[in-house]
């Protein structure tokens, strides 16, 4: 396995929060992704002059009366549709202020950039609500019209115990339930509902997340990264700046949750308990998530992510890591290596989409016919590491295996066909106990295979008997890719092919 080397890393992103972008500042470690919420800054402007929110080009304010120390005048200017964009709380019947308990994205007081959380509303266009009641507030605000004069003052003591409408530290991972609290209290309630005196923090811990980019949501600035949760239930979204500031941190996350690997390989192995038997098809090669191709109603297309790992006979699927043996044993999807071909890697003729060039497919010969497979990788280095790994797995199956039997029909007469990796194929009828051998070939008499799909295997060697059909009694394409691949790994091991 390829060595990765962990990368260390710390700036200010954005996390989609309950439908809203939240200002974060994000730390990478080895091991672990710490989301920590940035407070809103500090408004600017003169301490007792008028803070102006009004647009562009709009007329200057008239002149104002000094304001008392600590007191801001804000303007604020509703656009056509929507209101001045705030939740209070507080109230005389409360025992506090009026205070800003929320600011909603988009609207005027958002716009305006003067206003934050904490804000308590000392008059509205003039009408004192220093003593008012949270009723007598709410009307005062509904009443102020389209241009909106505030007297506020911030009260820092009282932030703390304001219900944040989006905490960082409640958001849910490793499938636990979210700890966030109700945000259907009513407004004006006063009491604190949520007081922690620690930041606002997040850890995430990197092992066996999944780090993906234009999977669940569209990115048309290209910007976002997206970091699934190992059982699958949790998705962050994180947007920065720009493109080459997206594309710097999500090479560092992918980077950090690949050198994790090894660590989870050896947890898996002591888990299945592989070190007893060289070999043994529980033997963990590689596990990693992917994006699969899933195809939905009317013919489009999605991609939904999909652990897959391979062991040293076969290739598994999971919605979700798997980290008990009883989980081990319950794949979505569960196909023999020899049985499975890689049909190709990288972009095609046929797929000229955007991605295309890092997705690969597979083809396994089944009982139900031939099951294929698409996925999507995120780097050039796991698209070429999962197209080496899948080859060479192939071919080693064949090696370990060694021959594969199944019962079938020759004209009539029940006969057995053994495909042998060294000894090529051998048909051979049980008479008196023994077993007769009626044909011998090895695979380079082996002129020209075919099948029907249905139920016949067609093999010609060349000799007297010409072709034979084979009645299989049930769907030949399993015998078949393993044919192949029998005769892809000898190729290989003769150095005729790499």
């Amino acid at each position: 396995m390829a060595v990765w080397t962990r990368a260390a890393k710390a700036g200010l992103l954005e996390l989609l929060l309950r439908e809203r972008w939240v200002r974060v500042a994000a730390e990478l470690s080895g091991e672990a992704l710490s989301l920590t919420s940035e407070p809103p800054p500090e408004p600017a402007g003169p301490p007792n002059g008028l803070l102006n929110g009004a647009e562009w080009g709009g007329p200057e304010p008239p002149p104002a009366e000094p304001a008392p120390p600590g007191v801001r005048r804000v303007r604020v200017v509703k656009a056509e549709a929507g209101g001045l964009g705030i939740s209070i709380k507080g109230g005389r019947e409360n025992r506090m202020p009026v205070l800003i308990s929320r600011i909603f994205p988009g609207l005027a007081a958002e716009r305006c950039g003067a206003l934050r959380l904490g804000d308590a509303i000392l008059s509205v266009n003039g009408t004192d609500l220093r003593d008012a009641t949270h009723d007598q507030a709410v009307q005062a605000l509904k009443r102020a019209g389209r241009e909106v004069l505030l007297e506020v003052k911030f009260m820092r003591e009282v932030t703390p115990y304001i219900k944040k409408p989006s905490l960082v530290s409640d958001l849910p991972w490793d499938g636990a339930a979210p700890q966030s609290p109700s945000l259907s209290g009513s407004e004006d309630s006063g009491s604190p509902k949520h007081y922690n005196g620690t930041k606002d923090r997040k850890v995430i811990p990197l092992k066996m997340c999944f780090a993906a980019r234009n999977l669940s949501m569209p990115d048309l600035e290209n910007r976002l990264i997206e970091l699934h949760s190992p059982d699958s239930r949790n998705t962050l979204i994180l947007r920065c700046k720009d493109t080459a500031t997206a594309h710097s941190w999500f090479t560092a996350i992918h980077t950090n949750i690949m050198a994790l690997l090894p660590q989870v390989l050896a947890e898996l192995s002591a888990m299945l308990g592989a070190n007893h038997a060289t070999g043994s098809s529980k033997e963990v090669k590689h596990i990693a998530w992917l994006a699969e191709q899933a195809r939905l109603d009317g013919g489009r297309q999605q991609w939904r992510p999909i652990l897959m790992a391979m062991t040293e006979k076969d290739l598994l699927l999971y919605d979700c890591m798997p980290w008990t043996r009883d989980a081990w044993a319950s794949p979505c999807h569960s196909y023999p290596l020899v049985a499975t071909r890689l049909v190709h890697s990288g972009s095609g003729r046929r797929s000229p989409s955007p991605g295309s060039e890092l997705t690969f497919a597979t083809r396994t010969g089944s009982r139900q016919g031939i099951e294929m497979h698409v996925f999507r990788v995120e780097t050039h280095r796991d698209l070429s590491s999962w197209t080496r790994m899948l080859v060479q797995g192939c071919h080693t199956a064949a090696e370990l295996i060694k021959e594969v039997s199944v019962g079938c029909t020759l004209n009539g007469q029940a006969v057995k066909l053994t495909v042998h990796y060294e000894n090529g194929f051998t048909l051979s009828r049980e008479e008196a106990g023994s077993s007769r051998i009626l044909f011998l070939y090895p695979f380079e008499k082996l002129r020209v295979s075919a099948d029907d799909g249905i139920r016949n295997l067609y093999l010609d060697f060349g000799g007297p008997e010409g072709e034979l059909t084979l009645d299989l009694h049930s769907c030949p394409k399993p015998i078949v890719f393993m044919l192949h691949t029998f005769l892809s790994a000898k190729v290989t091991r003769m150095g005729l092919l790499v």
